[in-house]
């Protein structure tokens, strides 16, 4: 969602493995501005890394989630990467993987109307397992009120994002594949994907199309159904000049247990907030000071905030995030400053990273969980950090970003509907 910093998964094609039940696996993980990305961009510095993914989610506040009536994605450059094959024979393809959306989807020859992508794009017709969904099939319905039938019968679906993105194509199946930590390939067959034949927006010409993690029925983590059990979870390492890599886990391996675990629901949505992960915050404490979280909720629901690791900055309500940052700022040391990048507040000069912040907790809905200074601030330049936080009146939605969650193990029980943070190095995982 809005604006993010993209982690890949690093998913190698493998030869087809029949995905059984009762089992764990897990991927790795890497920011998609360390080295270790395939597309990884030298010339480019750190800084200007994070300031393009800063502006990108400024941009972002200014769309109203609501306009298109349609869950959003986040596609540009910072989003998290997932390399994974299509087809049979496996076709690698690299996409962005988003937990705040569900379908799964691919450009396709032919395409008539593609934006530019470097690497090259899946041939359907080429792909022994690849079929078209007809309009009477019950997949056809993955799609919701975005699909349609085409004058052949074809099932088809049309999705519009928030900032004018779009993709148009036809529903499919074909058998997904990702290869594991452990060596072990894992093949998902008859997964239902889009083959889009019409795309166009601010989709990064270095990935090919979108892979949902949300909270859909056609998202992966639903389609993968026994494998994973339900359960998924990652640990997103700081962002800086690390090379460390962390894992996205899935079923057992995806279990967040042990000495320090809190968990806090997980509310249900329908129609357009249905992909997303609704949890509910209480309120919010800077050393003593305690502000309450606004009540009202476009959801439906007891939730107020949306979690997204695709996010890179959190959205608070207004009044909440004045009283709160104003907090902080009052009780930094540090030289304020003004940020090099437009629309980012509350900046303060320092070169060293072992600057002292006040104490923060976020009290989610039976979980207290406490921000160390990497889940406050980010370096956006040599001598200033600014603060992740940001008002969500441009936005129309509360979101709870990825900085926020650094260093912490985040599992998702869809069964349980529950969110489990456990602090944790990601950068040691």
């Amino acid at each position: 969602m809005a604006l993010i910093f993209s982690l890949i998964l690093f998913v190698s094609s493998a030869a087809a493995a029949a995905a059984d039940g009762g089992y764990g696996f897990s991927v790795e993980l890497v920011h998609r501005d360390f080295p270790k990305f395939p597309l990884f961009n030298a010339s480019e510095t750190h800084y200007q890394r994070i300031a393009d993914a800063l502006r990108r989610s400024i941009s972002r506040g200014t769309v109203s989630l609501t306009d298109t009536g349609r869950a959003p994605i986040y596609n540009s450059g910072g989003a998290y990467v997932v390399k994974v094959s299509l087809g049979t024979p496996p076709f690698s393809i690299v996409a962005v993987a988003d937990t705040g959306s569900d379908i799964i989807w691919t450009q396709c020859k032919p395409c008539p109307n593609c934006y530019q992508q470097i690497d090259p794009m899946f041939d359907p017709s080429k792909s022994s397992t690849y079929k078209t969904v007809p309009c009477s099939s019950p997949t056809c319905s993955f799609a919701g009120p975005r699909s349609s039938c085409s004058s052949d019968s074809v099932c088809e679906y049309s999705i519009s994002y928030g900032d004018g993105s779009h993709s148009n194509g036809d529903i499919a199946v074909d058998t997904l594949t990702m290869d594991s930590t452990s060596g072990r390939p894992v093949a998902f067959p008859r997964t239902a994907i889009g083959c889009g034949h019409d795309n166009a927006g601010s989709f990064d010409s270095k990935v090919s199309g979108i892979v949902g993690l949300g909270h859909g029925s056609a998202s992966l983590i639903q389609q993968m159904g026994p494998a994973t059990d339900g359960k998924f979870s990652y640990c997103l390492a700081p962002v800086g000049n690390s090379h460390d890599s962390s894992y996205l886990n899935f079923g057992s391996n995806a279990i967040v247990s042990g000495s320090g675990v809190v968990s806090t629901p997980i509310y249900t949505s329908e129609g357009d907030y249905e992909t997303f992960y609704v949890l509910n915050i209480e309120a919010i404490s800077v050393g003593s000071n305690k502000f309450d979280f606004s009540s009202s909720s476009p959801f439906g629901t007891n939730g107020n905030i949306i979690i997204d690791s695709g996010t890179t900055l959190t959205f608070l309500p207004p009044d909440t995030y004045t009283s709160f940052s104003k907090a902080i700022s009052e009780a930094m040391d540090l030289k304020p400053t003004t940020s090099p990048i437009q629309g980012v507040e509350y900046c303060y000069t320092t070169t060293t990273d072992d600057y002292k912040v006040p104490p923060v907790t976020v009290h989610f809905e039976g979980a207290d969980v406490s921000l160390k200074r990497e889940n406050l601030f980010i370096r956006v330049d040599n001598n200033v950090v600014c603060l992740a936080f940001m008002d969500s009146n441009g936005v129309g939605l509360q979101i709870y970003g990825n900085i926020a969650q650094t260093n912490f193990l985040i599992g998702y029980d869809i069964k349980k509907l529950t969110v489990s943070f456990k602090p944790q190095n990601c950068a040691a995982s």
